[in-house]
């Protein structure tokens, strides 16, 4: 699941791994998923170590009286320098040199920060890592993070991967053990 809404402020900038808080809206779509949420059977809850995601998880596990369990690894890109700034600032000191985040996916490092092979494989890590057992687990994470499990998963290209981007707030079902994914570690997609 992707985090709700970011604070306005944030909407037309870079902000990756900066924590940033959740909008007015966000915080009240994050009330209402918590008691949407409350009546599934999740038995597992797995969140980033940021505040927008501990928004969601932490209260959730409290009602459902399970633990949440913080993995950074479910963080947004890493975009170093460029972190805090908009993306029209960006655009104008690098201009088209972003696009190396989709042409030269194993070595571009936006603004310093990580490749977009990297987020890949560091998503893909956690993934495997949760897949333990059948229970239903619930990751709320980051667009970026998704995109790339999901895209990947489904053998497409980093040109593709912006698409895959969830709405903020949106759940995105995965199944464990699907032997037509093996490579990926058995996600369905549903």
């Amino acid at each position: 699941m992707r985090h709700a809404e970011v604070a306005k402020y944030w909407r037309s900038r870079c902000y990756g791994q900066t924590d940033v808080g959740l909008s007015r809206d966000g915080r009240a779509r994050t009330r209402d998923l918590v008691e949407e949420l409350a009546r599934k059977p999740i038995a597992r809850i797995v969140h980033s170590d940021l505040a927008r995601t501990r928004a969601l998880a932490e209260p959730l596990a409290r009602r459902l009286g399970i633990e949440s369990v913080v993995d950074p690894r479910w963080r947004e890109r890493d975009f170093g320098r460029w972190e805090g700034l908009s993306w029209a600032a960006i655009y104008r000191d690098s201009g088209s040199a972003m696009d190396g985040m989709i042409e030269a996916p194993e070595n571009f490092h936006p603004g310093g920060g990580e490749t977009t092979y990297q987020l890949r494989d560091r998503v893909l890590g956690a993934w495997r890592d949760i897949q333990s057992d059948n229970a239903m687990t619930l990751v709320v994470s980051h667009g970026g993070p998704i995109a790339a499990l999901v895209a990947s998963a489904k053998g497409l290209p980093p040109r593709k991967w912006p698409g895959h981007i969830p709405a903020f707030g949106t759940i995105v079902k995965l199944a464990i053990n699907d032997p037509g994914m093996a490579d990926m570690g058995g996600p369905n997609w549903t």
